[in-house]
């Protein structure tokens, strides 16, 4: 939520459409851009399937330690995270980071806090599960995999790459598209509410997030050091200035989709923040720390409505009442 300079046009039409109905930028928003997806690995029903019974996600008879799966940290009930400020598990000698939400996460060009995966089938073959060594046998030991294997990826059998690639297929599965924002992007004049049509025309103007947060994911999925204060108890983390060693890049981190929102908390690479009212407080007082802070992170100077406002539209980027996500039956 760094601010920018606009012309003064756009925030006269910013104002004009915030209490009417969608505003003529709307093409930006209301349809998904084409998803990105590795040549081998189209999405199939029994891809999505086989992925979303692998034991990466939900059968831990086959993680490494015989109790760990995917969804231990990736909680379909907690907004495809783990509702922690930070993840459990954090590798010695690694600094401690929030696990980012898979809502959307098909739509990401980089994914990972510091943007260290290429795409979902590196990172799901990069992941600590896939250090048993024999995870390729302990999955195929299970009769009930076998078949679903071959329907999946016919000829190929059960090997390290398709594993990760049937895991990658049932991620790519998980989006946001029939929020109350999405439903008035499409014409629904009364799917939200005036505070959060305000709070979409602050987004755009005074508060001017979508300089990071925009399009249909709501993420440039560039990395910014946003001013963040770094607990005490927690190593300073270089984020992206690992993998990018220059100085704009020291202490940045992806941006995240603003997808789902209301239930990805708590907020910030390192879990900082418990609820979307201090990631408002954080923005608008222009952050805490200041060089390597990007220049564009300054004071902005709302007001309590324009807080208020612009809170109600975040929410409504969160699907009420989401509909319960069903466990797969597990081959036996």
């Amino acid at each position: 939520m760094s601010p920018r300079i606009l012309p003064a046009i756009t925030l006269v039409a910013s104002v004009a459409f915030a209490e009417s109905g969608p505003p003529p930028w709307s093409e930006r928003y209301d349809l998904p851009p084409p998803m990105p997806i590795p040549e081998g690995n189209e999405p199939t029903p029994a891809r999505i399937e086989l992925g979303r019974a692998l034991f990466l996600f939900f059968d831990p008879r086959l993680s490494g330690p015989d109790w760990i799966s995917c969804a231990s940290c990736h909680n379909p009930a907690l907004g495809w995270s783990d509702g922690l400020p930070v993840a459990f598990g954090t590798r010695p000698g690694e600094p401690p980071r929030a696990t980012p939400t898979l809502f959307n996460v098909g739509y990401a060009t980089v994914l990972m806090w510091d943007g260290r995966r290429r795409d979902l089938e590196h990172e799901a073959l990069t992941s600590r599960n896939f250090e048993v060594a024999d995870v390729v046998r302990r999955v195929a030991a299970i009769e009930g995999y076998a078949p679903l294997f071959e329907a999946a990826y016919p000829g190929e059998g059960i090997t390290r790459q398709t594993i990760a690639k049937a895991i990658a297929a049932f991620e790519r599965s998980i989006v946001s598209h029939d929020t109350p924002f999405d439903r008035w992007q499409r014409g629904e004049a009364d799917a939200v509410s005036a505070a959060a049509k305000r709070g979409f025309a602050l987004f755009r103007g005074k508060a001017n997030c979508d300089a990071c947060h925009h399009g249909y994911n709501f993420t440039d999925d560039g990395f910014h050091n946003i001013g963040l204060i770094t607990p005490e108890r927690f190593p300073q983390d270089p984020g992206r200035g690992k993998w990018v060693p220059i100085a704009s890049q020291a202490g940045a981190f992806r941006t995240p989709t603003l997808r789902e929102i209301g239930r990805t908390a708590p907020y910030m690479h390192n879990g900082i923040y418990a609820t979307l009212e201090e990631v408002v407080e954080h923005y608008d007082r222009g952050g805490d720390v200041h060089p390597p802070r990007h220049p564009n992170i300054r004071p902005l100077g709302l007001t309590d409505r324009e807080k208020a406002d612009l809170l109600a539209f975040l929410h409504s980027l969160t699907t009420p009442d989401h509909e319960p996500f069903s466990l797969p039956n597990l081959p036996r």
